[in-house]
């Protein structure tokens, strides 16, 4: 299988190795934005996309959020499929000119937000009744930014400047993913953004969003300054409280104590969901949360009547 890979980013690195394990031959070449960089065992560079010497059978886009509409723009023209990491641009009207395109060269697509495949989620959206009287949803995400990519200057990365594409909102998008996976679209949204905090970056490092739905609210709070990481949904319904913890993938009742658990490991998300879409691509059927769906929820996150 030949692959081309877009930018070779710390989740880059972790597709790359889902890969080897995954698939058996295996060409892996990699777009760069630069010389003189550092490059994974099996993988060779190329440094402009007319230098690429085959036809991918899939490519995955995981270079800076802030490069991602020309990269898209260009990719089209290779008629392959495309997994693109999260989030999938950071500009609705390009995201739109994007979804157009897609739609007119037929290409297939897939947006990897990897929560979907979190057994703990999944046994929420499997097991919350539909008939369930649910009064509110808290939705908590923080962790601490310096944490996420040890050795490396935080400041510099992505993440921590806005003008890359970084920012909570758009870092930490599986949160309002999920939501609207499990409990669908909101009848209206509405947030804050701020970068005030003691981490002094230009980035957004802390996002609050307000989703009203027909009996109930979900409020969702996202922030990358915690120390003691926490990662929580919290269901609020007339006869029982669930709060489900993605970080030790459990769900409590308050009723009954813990009603799901799993020893599921975390680092093998990336791959088990390379795997759905690696069975997509070889059966030519459409994956999920393709790159037009995935805009429903960038729409949200992106709101431009928000409250600022």
């Amino acid at each position: 299988m030949k692959v081309l890979i877009v930018g070779l980013g710390s989740i880059a690195l972790k597709h790359i190795q889902a890969l080897k394990e995954l698939v058996n031959p295996l060409e892996l070449v990699a777009l760069r934005s630069g010389h003189n960089k550092n490059t994974p065992e099996g993988v060779r560079n190329i440094f402009d996309l007319k230098e690429l010497d085959f036809k991918p059978d899939f490519a995955i886009v995981s270079n800076p959020t802030s490069n991602r509409y020309s990269v898209l723009k260009n990719l089209t023209a290779l008629n392959c499929p495309l997994f693109i990491e999260k989030p999938a641009i950071d500009d609705l009207n390009k995201g739109e000119e994007i979804s157009e395109l897609f739609r007119k060269h037929n290409t297939v697509s897939y947006v990897g937000l990897s929560l979907r495949f979190l057994p703990c989620l999944n046994f929420l959206k499997e097991n919350l009744k539909k008939d369930t009287r649910i009064n509110e949803v808290n939705v908590y995400c923080g962790s601490y930014l310096p944490d996420w990519r040890p050795g490396t200057d935080f400041r510099k990365g992505y993440s921590a400047n806005h003008e890359m594409g970084g920012g909570v909102h758009l870092d930490l998008i599986h949160e309002l993913d999920y939501v609207y996976w499990i409990f669908g679209p909101p009848q209206s949204s509405n947030r804050k953004l701020r970068n005030k905090s003691s981490l002094n970056i230009s980035a957004y490092d802390y996002a609050n969003y307000y989703l009203e739905y027909n009996d109930y609210a979900v409020n969702v709070v996202l922030n990358y300054y915690r120390l003691d990481a926490k990662r929580t949904c919290e269901i609020v319904m007339e006869d029982d409280t669930w709060t489900v913890d993605l970080i030790e993938n459990s769900v409590t009742s308050h009723k009954n104590g813990i009603i799901f658990q799993s020893d599921f490991d975390r680092a093998q998300n990336y791959k088990i969901q390379l795997k759905y879409f690696l069975d997509c691509v070889t059966q030519k059927k459409q994956a999920m949360n393709t790159f037009e769906d995935s805009l429903n929820v960038l729409k949200i996150v992106l709101n431009e009547n928000a409250k600022q």
